[in-house]
């Protein structure tokens, strides 16, 4: 009996710890396989390490010969983990020798506690290659310093070999890895890839999850390089020159919207935007609206010949002023001209004959045709903060009946610099306006996408056009024959605008401003000259116009553009072969 009863027990004995072997034989199957499995490796990584943003690289932007004008550098990002620093003298006294920051400050860092479940204390960012990997060459010495707790992560850093040049056309890139104005914000993702987030373990003998991000696309812009330095360079020698407080050059091909030089002075350096105020600055080229002046002339004179209110011969009697709506108009000179056909309105820049002009039209159809030039519209340029500008139309509750003769020569009108250009380029373009345009090409990989020119519209005929040009080509002659360029033909008009203040015009500073184009018979190059406020004189013709006519002697030679007798007589072979 007394064994039954032993042989009884042990069996009961043996079926608990067979049921809690069991048990847990489950649990640890539930806790290797289970739905706790996440629960640990989460409170695993809490404790030993913390999640990262993995960044790709920034594609790289060059012009459109390959010349680099964006690329990137690795500089360094310290951190710490408070928790595991075992020697916090020691490593604030390194890290105040390396960073030159007091040794209080650094012992005060290693002793910081983080809150909540983040494990990191940021020390520095970014700090020189050169003492980033002197702190990992110390991390990896087996008799080296104890740094225990220093957390040392590479990170990209975008860097500009040209300086200043094209930093406009560029922008910058934060710390953030985010591009900021120019083509840096606008094609901000393309350049940066698809970032993905990564574990960086704290513990030493820890291997890093280290994904694989997608690298950002290259870009090819259209400017190219030798062409904005002389851009530049040009601006900055009128701007010192004529006095002026800064300005713009835009150089464009008319035949396609592709901006071949965009160049703003001042300028800033993206390298160091961070010490430079002028990098905070939205680009003037696309987003500084001002009342163009007299070039305006050119797009009134463009639709009126298009419209059929006048042709070139049209005459009419100059008195020297002009009542519309009750606002007396007067010429730049407050001179009567006499009798003066279409021609002498342009080549003795005419506000009273302009005005004239576009009475004859009519409200509708002038301000139709501004509209189909793209006036008070973007051009939508691929920069960053472009600027509609304003063009008032009858019925607006800020139109009067005098803005139809006073916005005939480009007062109470706001433009943009490119969209001024934009709309003057359909004169060279045989009526039809391009759009501007900086991206060339995208190159991602193996892939490659190139950009192709588009027609925005064509506000007025090939005849037309034609027309106004040679008009234009004997206005420069007579009216600012700085800008001439012996051996070339070179059409263009000249802008002094008044700069408006509260309760009327700023009577001693101007903008001016100069737009031509050529060979008149072969449009290679329109490009726009404007200077704010210049000191040396307020005219157009005086400063605007021999900055175009200086830089245009360099751009034929950069542009390989022979003058005129030898461009025909090149013709003339190829056609007779």
């Amino acid at each position: 009996m007394m064994a039954e009863a032993v042989r009884g027990r042990l069996k009961a004995m043996l079926g608990v710890f067979a049921v809690l072997i069991g048990l847990i034989i489950i649990r640890l199957v539930s806790l290797q396989f289970g739905s706790d499995v996440l629960y640990f490796e989460n409170q695993y990584q809490l404790a030993t390490g913390y999640l990262v943003t993995v960044t790709p690289p920034r594609g790289r932007i060059f012009d459109r010969s390959g010349e680099l004008l964006a690329t990137n550098d690795v500089k360094y990002a310290l951190g710490l983990s408070p928790d595991f620093v075992t020697d916090p003298e020691g490593l604030a006294k390194i890290l105040s020798s390396l960073l030159s920051r007091p040794y209080e400050e650094m012992y005060a860092l290693t002793l910081k506690k983080p809150e909540g479940d983040i494990k990191y204390v940021l020390i520095q960012r970014p700090v020189s290659a050169e003492i980033g990997e002197k702190l990992l060459a110390m991390q990896r010495d087996p008799l080296g310093p104890d740094l225990s707790g220093l957390i040392v992560e590479p990170m990209q850093t975008r860097v500009y070999p040209g300086g200043t040049l094209a930093s406009h056309v560029l922008g910058f890139v934060g710390l953030d890895n985010k591009g900021y104005y120019g083509i840096e914000e606008f094609y901000n993702d393309i350049l940066a890839g698809h970032p993905v987030v990564g574990f960086q373990p704290v513990v030493p003998f820890d291997v890093a999850l280290n994904p694989t991000p997608d690298q950002g696309a290259d870009l090819y812009l259209t400017i190219d390089r030798e062409i904005q330095y002389l851009a530049e360079q040009s601006l900055a020698k009128a701007v010192e020159l004529y006095g002026a407080e800064g300005g713009e050059i835009i150089i464009m091909e008319p035949k396609t919207g592709r901006i071949l030089a965009l160049a703003v002075n001042p300028a800033f350096d993206p390298n160091n935007y961070l010490d430079d105020p002028n990098a905070l600055k939205p680009n003037p080229a696309v987003s500084a609206q001002f009342e163009p002046g007299s070039t305006f002339k050119v797009l009134t004179m463009a639709a009126a010949l298009q419209s059929g209110a006048v042709t070139p011969e049209t005459t009419y009697q100059d008195v020297g002023y002009i009542e519309i709506g009750g606002v007396i108009i007067r010429n730049w000179d407050r001179a009567a001209w006499g009798t003066q056909d279409m021609v002498g309105i342009l080549q003795h820049s005419l506000n009273v004959g302009t005005a004239w002009v576009s009475t004859e039209m009519g409200p509708k159809a002038f301000y139709d045709y501004m509209s189909a030039f793209g006036i008070g519209q973007v051009t939508n340029v691929d920069l960053s903060g472009e600027a509609a500008g304003h063009l008032k139309h009858p019925g607006d509750s800020d139109w009067y009946e005098s803005d139809l003769g006073t916005n005939a020569f480009g007062q109470g009108i706001a433009t943009t610099p490119i969209q001024l250009l934009a709309a003057m380029s359909a004169v060279a373009n045989g009526g039809a306006v391009m759009q501007p345009h900086l991206l060339e090409r995208v190159v991602d990989g193996d892939k490659v996408h190139t950009t192709q020119p588009q027609v925005l519209g064509r506000p007025i005929s090939a005849d037309v056009a034609l027309t106004l040009s040679s008009i234009l080509a004997v206005s420069v002659e007579r009216e600012a024959d700085g800008a001439l360029l012996p051996g070339y033909s070179i059409a263009g008009k000249t802008g002094t605008a008044q700069i408006p203040i509260p309760g009327g015009y700023d009577g001693e500073k101007t903008i001016a401003s100069f737009v031509g184009w050529g060979p008149v018979d072969d449009p290679r190059f329109i490009v726009l000259v404007k200077l704010d406020k210049p000191s040396a004189s307020i005219w157009g013709s005086d400063t605007a116009a021999p900055t175009f006519g200086e830089m245009v002697k360099r751009l034929v030679v950069l542009m390989n553009i022979p003058p005129d007798d030898v461009r025909h007589q090149m013709a003339a072979q190829t056609a007779g072969q």
